[in-house]
């Protein structure tokens, strides 16, 4: 989870007043939900495609909308966009991105940036989506979206255009990095293809996560060479990064954040019914499995506060368990070493993603030949290094528009 900090400072100071501007819009409308009701997206039409994805080529656009953001007069132009994708087993499904448009004009060199920006959905509804939250729609599982505002309007503030993708489909599939890969990839491709303004072929395109979106970050960065090489990244950022998801769930067990590690199990057992996880279960973990199939991150970290996850399972050390961590071995980042520049930064006093899953991530990636800075923060915890860190990864995605190059190889702080 992520809280908010004051907004970002300097450069072009109308930039600042926009970017103040919606962080303050949307504190207030996140205090005081907006009157008029917007519907979820299962309950929404405009989510039903009527056509057969399958038809369309993988990131073509099904259809548009433009939606005011956050239900409020900001100075963005926003549409959601209903777009062709593929699910982990090679499905075609309808995809669901939101891309935002300063309405200032793009006063740098050549196409206007385009930031792939992926939120930590961390959730099993798609009441929880990305999508559903930046339309106005109000809900506690929208609170990361909510939070990341910040970020996103820091990018807006630069006259970079943004897309941001409910990644975990319409399934809502939390902990499936193909099928998070992929929607992010294909939600890049129907960004370029709506083209809005100033974005064009020649935009630089740069993808930026945390935690959750992180994961899905780093991914979609995996897997573009064989699934999207007509994407060619400028470089991308992620912070938080989840890595050893048995260690990571573990560590929060019987803690405030013990929901994380339930939401990482619920999501298991939810995607692979036929994993062997389900069977790890006692009478009470199978009723937390019905109950909670459709829970947002949210409403995991209030419900399970100081938790323990023995009482949930049949056998001793369930997140140690080797069907379990099968399970959680095919969602682990690092089996490929991503093609383009990175920057990865972690907190080493993270309180929610143990700082040596990162560690031992950056290595696997170096080993690979991976171009990358990581950066070991001495910010404290999991929100610390959020905040912190951010304007450095700004910087680095800002320099890779800009066309700066990189020194090859590994290296870091």
């Amino acid at each position: 989870m992520k809280i908010f900090s004051a907004p970002f400072v300097g450069g072009n100071r109308r930039f600042g007043a926009l970017s103040i501007l919606i962080v303050l819009a949307v504190v207030a409308f996140a205090v005081v939900p907006a009157a008029t009701a917007v519907p979820t997206p299962d309950q929404d039409p405009f989510y039903v495609t009527s056509v057969d994805p399958g038809l369309q080529p993988a990131g073509a656009v099904l259809r548009t909308r433009s939606i005011a953001l956050y239900g409020l007069p900001l100075p963005v132009s926003a549409w959601q966009v209903q777009y062709r994708t593929n699910d982990a087993d090679g499905v075609p499904i309808a995809g669901m991105a939101t891309v935002l448009v300063p309405l200032l004009p793009w006063f740098g060199p050549g196409q206007r940036p385009l930031l792939s920006y992926q939120i930590a959905e961390d959730s099993l509804d798609t009441r929880c989506a990305p999508s559903y939250a930046l339309r106005g729609g109000w809900d506690l599982g929208g609170a990361n979206t909510y939070i990341d505002t910040l970020f996103i309007a820091e990018a807006l503030r630069r006259g970079w255009a943004v897309v941001t993708s409910d990644y975990e489909g319409p399934d809502s599939r939390f902990l499936d990095g193909v099928d998070a890969g992929r929607a992010v990839l294909d939600g890049i491709r129907a960004a370029r293809a709506l083209a809005p303004d100033g974005v064009g072929p020649a935009s630089p395109i740069g993808a930026w996560g945390y935690s959750g979106g992180a994961f899905a970050t780093l991914w979609a960065a995996q897997i573009q060479p064989q699934y999207a090489p007509d994407i060619r990244f400028a470089g991308i950022t992620s912070g938080g990064v989840p890595a050893d998801w048995p260690a990571m769930a573990h560590g929060v067990d019987g803690t405030v954040q013990a929901g994380l590690g339930m939401l990482v199990l619920i999501a298991i057992a939810k995607n692979e019914p036929n994993s062997g996880v389900p069977d790890l279960l006692n009478e009470r973990g199978r009723s937390a499995l019905a109950e909670d199939a459709s829970a947002c991150g949210p409403d995991f970290v209030l419900k399970y506060v100081n938790a323990h996850v023995d009482d949930f399972a049949a056998v001793p050390d369930v997140f140690f368990h080797p069907v379990f961590r099968a399970a959680t071995d095919r969602q682990e980042l690092g089996g490929s070493a991503p093609t383009m520049p990175m920057y990865l930064y972690h907190s080493t006093t993270d309180d929610v993603i143990p700082v040596a899953g990162f560690t031992d991530l950056v290595g696997r990636y170096c080993a690979q030949g991976a171009d990358l800075t990581s950066v070991l923060s001495v910010l404290p915890g999991h929100n610390g290094a959020a905040i912190g860190e951010a304007p450095a990864a700004m910087g680095f995605l800002a320099d890779r528009f800009a066309g700066v190059p990189v020194v090859p190889g590994c290296s870091g702080r």
